[in-house]
């Protein structure tokens, strides 16, 4: 819900990344008004057509500028970092520089729709193993021939927003199965993959309610993701 940049301007810098002829080709129904709009992207709906087939997708569009205003944003948490490491009597064991220089690695991942695309690919691929965890996440479908650095394209996904749990409660859904079943995924993903969804907030998690008895998971937003050693799996087991 963050204020959006202009939808004119959003379209134009799909068609600078993607080329006009392929926009043309391609999409159709595009709408100027942002369905989403974030503080590094915004996303927009559009009808793929493929093949003589029409889906219904999202482009993810980075907002302009707003590299050189992370940068900025940056130098200013590493000064504060190094002020608060030198002066605060608990800046050495607080580790603030460490803990800037994290950020400053993930949010510039965030900053490559490509990598978002690679990620997304890569753990659809790994909840299509046919397991009975496979079943309860979904993750949408990329379509990485129109994706670039800046724009990335996907299937748009329909679902509840896991935290509206009045209306998922009004629909009849089995709640303890659909918490039990959010556990589930999650250590599927940390202990048999090593490879997790590291941004689950509830803005980026839905729910397939079709069938209340049966409710399953869908996920968007795989700009950041995570992965463990055998050492730190075998930690958190025993922790467990």
């Amino acid at each position: 819900q963050v204020m959006p940049f202009d939808g004119e301007l959003a379209k134009q810098l799909i068609i600078d990344a993607m080329g006009i002829e392929v926009f043309e080709q391609h999409f159709k129904d595009f709408d100027i008004s942002p369905l989403a709009s974030a503080s590094i992207a915004q996303v927009h709906t559009a009808t793929l057509i493929k093949s003589d087939i029409e889906e219904k997708v999202v482009l993810k569009i980075l907002r302009p500028n707003i590299t050189k205003m992370i940068l900025a944003d940056l130098n200013v948490m590493s000064s504060f970092a190094s002020i608060v490491a030198r002066w605060l009597p608990d800046g050495k064991r607080l580790r603030p520089k460490e803990v800037v220089a994290e950020y400053h690695k993930t949010i510039l991942d965030e900053l490559d729709l490509n990598r978002e695309a690679a990620n997304a690919i890569q753990l659809k691929s790994n909840f299509e193993q046919g397991s009975e965890y496979d079943k309860v996440l979904y993750v949408p479908t990329i379509h990485s021939e129109y994706s670039s650095k800046q724009v990335l394209v996907m299937e748009r996904i329909y679902g509840i927003g896991v935290a509206e749990t009045d209306t998922l409660m009004q629909l009849g859904v089995d709640m303890k199965l659909l918490a039990e079943r959010g556990v589930e995924v999650f250590f599927t993903q940390v202990f048999r993959d090593s490879f997790f969804h590291a941004d689950m907030h509830p803005g980026n998690i839905f729910i397939n309610s079709e069938d209340p008895s049966n409710p399953t998971y869908v996920a968007v937003d795989y700009a950041i993701v995570g992965s463990l050693t055998e050492q730190e799996q075998f930690q958190i087991g025993k922790m467990l």
